[in-house]
């Protein structure tokens, strides 16, 4: 068995986020596209992997809302500077998505950046 490196492990750490590099660690790490939610909580912006993914029958998002949904997200974490963090975390965390708990990147934004985000 031909095992493939993440695409992540090829790309510079720097280098923006793309929906489909993010589709691609989720198929790899998990075997399913999760979706994915940035969430405010308390003054703080946070990632989360939610358990429902793509190829779940109940899912409530049609594949091309889906990859539009992802899009907007990564170009939102590129905005944010925060590509290389969520990177990392996708590629390393030991959590997985399970039923009724999503996993949680707390977003480490530069200086600067959270005020425009965050209101």
């Amino acid at each position: 068995m031909l095992l493939r490196a993440p695409i992540a492990m090829v790309l510079p750490s720097d280098a923006p986020l793309s929906s489909t590099e993010v589709l691609e660690i989720l198929r790899q790490r998990w075997q399913a596209s999760y979706d994915l939610q940035l969430i405010v909580r308390r003054g703080r912006l946070y990632l989360q992997v939610m358990w429902g993914y793509l190829e779940q029958q109940s899912f409530p998002m049609t594949a091309e809302a889906y990859t539009a949904k992802l899009e907007e997200l990564t170009a939102n974490l590129n905005g944010l500077g925060v590509a290389a963090q969520v990177r990392q975390w996708l590629c390393t965390t030991s959590d997985k998505p399970r039923l009724g708990k999503a996993m949680t990147l707390p977003l480490e934004l530069p200086e600067g950046r959270a005020s425009e985000f965050l209101i």
